[in-house]
């Protein structure tokens, strides 16, 4: 006689035995990231004094979320060519080489994918880390350079810092805020400050900032102040009004007009003082750790400052380098599928550009 009971004791008596989660296939195509990844890898090994270098699985998973935010930097700066082009009536000064990955410096790119791979940045993150390019006037195509944002600053120095610190307080300070410095002393054990936002909604134009650095022992716990003069200083010489704010050169049928732009000068001011509180003035950086991705991040980030300075004198308002340049770019004969020079115009100048945007045969 059968239990009744039976099947709520085993509810799979009578079903089909379960079939184990599927696999992919062993020789499953690779994605575009993955292959992105191989070939950083294979130029890194080609050029790097290094050589031949082993990557965890994080820092490839890293490597393939630079290309996917590379790819998407590469098809918006594409898409702004060519509506500039399309708007000028002198093609002469048209933009002529191509944002794709046909037109990218991938030895360079490799080099500097390992090595902020290396050191933990993320692209994906917010804030993390941005790749702008830049036009290579020399070589006739573009480097990409990798940008620290805030988050990126704030963990490159907490990374290497000799004695992490607890928190980190960046304010900019303006002229109707109420705010007062309390420097150690004989009467006060460790820095510390008084800070009152007094209207929220009319603070008033930035006088300056500061940044209050807190450690475990309060007593090592710093107060840095700069002010709105110490800031400019750190402007470059060429600042881009389309972020600092201020006189802008545009085309406009064809002359050359100024025009004022409003840019985000307080983001700009916020991030010159992040940069000087998470410096190694303040948090210093343990020489245990420093490692040769460091060095090298320090070495880009001159080689990027004069990118910036030399884009933005070049373009004066934009630091992707669509504007017009002041001579017509060549592409050297070695890119394929690059767009035609100067003087050898098609309909090809102004279209989608598809074999630079294509999916790259890595």
């Amino acid at each position: 006689m059968n239990n009744p009971n039976s099947e709520l004791a085993n509810p799979t008596a009578g079903q089909a035995p379960a079939r184990p989660p599927a696999q992919p296939p062993k020789n499953a195509p690779l994605s575009a990231s993955q292959r992105f990844t191989n070939l950083v890898l294979r130029e890194y090994a080609a050029n790097a004094p290094q050589g031949v270098i082993q990557l965890n699985e994080r820092q490839r998973r890293l490597i393939q979320g630079y290309f996917v935010m590379i790819d998407r930097a590469l098809k918006t700066a594409e898409e702004e060519r060519l509506r500039k082009n399309k708007n000028n009536r002198n093609h002469d000064y048209d933009s002529l080489i191509p944002y794709g990955w046909n037109t990218v410096n991938m030895t360079g790119l490799a080099l500097d994918a390992v090595h902020y791979a290396r050191m933990g940045l993320d692209m994906q993150e917010k804030n993390h880390l941005f790749p702008i390019p830049y036009v290579n006037k020399k070589g006739g195509f573009y480097d990409i350079a990798f940008m620290l944002g805030y988050s990126g600053i704030q963990y490159i120095a907490e990374k290497y810092a000799m004695t992490p610190p607890k928190s980190v307080t960046i304010e900019l300070v303006y002229s109707n805020d109420a705010f007062k410095a309390l420097k150690k002393s004989r009467t006060n054990p460790e820095d510390a400050y008084e800070f009152e936002i007094v209207n929220p909604f009319d603070r008033g134009e930035i006088v300056g900032g500061f940044g209050y650095i807190g450690y475990e022992e309060p007593a090592k716990n710093q107060l840095i102040i700069m002010t709105r003069a110490a800031m400019d200083k750190r402007k470059p010489k060429y600042a881009s009004a389309e972020f600092w704010g201020g006189l802008a050169k545009r085309w406009e049928n064809s002359k050359q007009v100024e025009v004022e732009l409003e840019g985000w000068p307080d983001e700009m001011y916020r991030k010159t003082l992040i940069r000087e509180v998470y410096s190694g003035k303040y948090i210093t950086r343990d020489p245990s750790k420093i490692d040769d991705s460091y060095q090298y991040l320090r070495e880009r980030e001159v080689v990027y400052a004069e990118y910036e300075a030399e884009q933005d004198a070049l373009e004066n308002a934009n630091r992707t380098a669509i504007d017009t340049p002041s001579a017509p770019l060549q592409i050297p004969a070695k890119l394929p599928d690059a767009q035609p020079q100067a003087g050898q115009r098609t309909a090809a100048a102004n279209s989608t550009a598809a074999n630079a945007n294509q999916a790259p045969d890595f």
